[in-house]
């Protein structure tokens, strides 16, 4: 009686012992996510304030573009990586020869968050050398901010248009590291051209179309080829993707 009471002691210990350890595993996963949580949920409701502020035009286009950039920096980056699910997102990424790839982000179901917001989500990911090719946009906004890796980055405003060109002034033109934000819009720094410096490389965007109930459009520009014009404006050709592509979606040193 005395074996079988220690032999079911032995037991009750080892299942206590087990179930410690797996509670304290559970726990330790969660130990980080608990405490982030409840501020990576408030911070994906704001940002969809502020999307749909600007989608109803409540806001201009220059304050969205300031509001989201202060936004993305008001969450510390662990907890968007982890928010987002960075981690599975960039498991066996495809990083392509030429220029840039993406995917769709989801964000968990939130209360007071709709299942589909008015912006779009996404991260960008390419290797060392490749671009998110120089172009401009009109009737959408867009902000990025680096989760990985280092950039060349360089900003226009879109001055003028016609049919074959834009006529574009430079407005920044910097190293953006991790942490760091950019944002264009119709009103303000409307070209961008990122060019990865590192390994690897990645951008979560937050991306508004169709603005003004117009249709969103992109242009690529053929920013080497630019003549200037005086008062600081450059003349920069239109040119479709495929050759686009080919000049800017990779470096050659």
């Amino acid at each position: 009686m005395q074996i079988q009471n220690r032999r079911d002691f032995g037991k009750q210990l080892l299942g206590t012992a087990l179930n410690y350890f797996l509670l304290e595993s559970l726990f330790s996963s969660q130990a980080f996510a608990r405490p982030i949580l409840p501020i990576a949920n408030h911070w994906a409701k704001q940002l969809s304030e502020i999307c749909n502020d600007l989608k109803l035009e409540k806001i201009s286009p220059v304050l969205w573009q300031t509001q989201v950039e202060k936004l993305f920096n008001h969450i510390a980056l662990e907890e968007l990586l982890k928010f987002i699910d960075f981690q599975t997102l960039t498991k066996n990424f495809d990083y392509p020869d030429l220029g840039v790839n993406t995917k769709m982000i989801t964000f968990p179901k939130l209360d007071g968050l709709p299942e589909k917001t008015v912006f779009i989500k996404k991260i960008f990911g390419m290797k060392k050398d490749r671009a998110i090719i120089p172009h401009g946009h009109s009737n959408m906004s867009s902000a990025h901010l680096v989760l990985k890796g280092e950039f060349a980055l360089k900003h226009y405003d879109k001055v003028e248009e016609d049919e074959k060109n834009l006529f574009i002034k430079p407005t920044i033109e910097k190293k953006a590291k991790v942490g760091s934000s950019s944002s264009i819009s119709d009103d303000k720094n409307n070209i961008h051209w990122f060019i990865a410096n590192t390994e690897t490389a990645f951008t979560f965007d937050v991306i508004m179309l169709d603005l003004g109930g117009k249709e969103y459009d992109i242009h690529n520009i053929d920013i080497e080829a630019g003549e200037k014009t005086g008062n600081g404006l450059i003349r920069a050709p239109k040119m479709d993707v495929q050759t686009a592509l080919k000049k800017y979606g990779k470096q050659h040193h």
